[in-house]
């Protein structure tokens, strides 16, 4: 019975991951208002090596719709103005000397049904992995029995699987909802 249970952890545990991945994804489409989050992906030159822009430079918002990136090095704009125009997230950062200002551009109406199609691809690549984490614990399970496991365990632990399965699906759908109706709102 305890190698069920360990089938049905680790299909939990991938479904976690896949979820977490998911808020991870849905954290860089932007919905119109600036985030330093969007920031997150870029790395930049800094003594030849590629570190992450947030450990060069402070990065905050003042208004809703500006991100102020405040390099820790003056020397450093140059480099983190070049790798932001380089992330190709359609910013245009413009550079005062001493900041890089990052206006960012209100959405229009196709850009919006955009990043929604964006969102629930995002979403449906975590229902993949959900399900290929069932299928996994499945075949764990159908395993186990061939290999003795009573048919009345290995139904319980199909159902258990299929409930853990259910729950982080029902998560995905708030989170894609949420998500949609954050960027649609104007």
């Amino acid at each position: 019975m305890s190698d069920t249970a360990s089938l049905i952890a680790q299909c939990e545990d991938l479904d976690r991951k896949a979820v977490e991945h998911l808020e991870n994804e849905l954290l860089k489409i932007r919905a119109g208002r600036a985030n330093p989050s969007m920031l997150d992906g870029i790395r930049v030159d800094y003594y030849g090596s590629e570190v992450p822009l947030s450990q060069v430079s402070n990065i905050n918002t003042p208004d809703a719709r500006t991100i102020l990136v405040q390099p820790w090095e003056k020397k450093l704009i140059d480099a983190i103005e070049k790798a932001i125009q380089a992330a190709n997230l359609g910013f245009n950062p413009s550079n005062n000397g001493d900041n890089i200002i990052i206006q960012v551009p209100m959405l229009t109406e196709e850009r919006r049904k955009d990043l929604v199609k964006m969102s629930n691809k995002e979403g449906e690549n975590a229902k993949v992995s959900i399900r290929g984490a069932r299928q996994k614990a499945m075949e764990g399970i159908k395993k186990a029995q061939k290999d003795g496991l009573p048919e009345d365990a290995a139904k319980s632990a199909e159902a258990e699987v299929d409930k853990v399965t259910g729950i982080w699906n029902k998560k995905v759908d708030v989170l894609i909802h949420a998500k949609e109706k954050e960027i649609m709102t104007v």
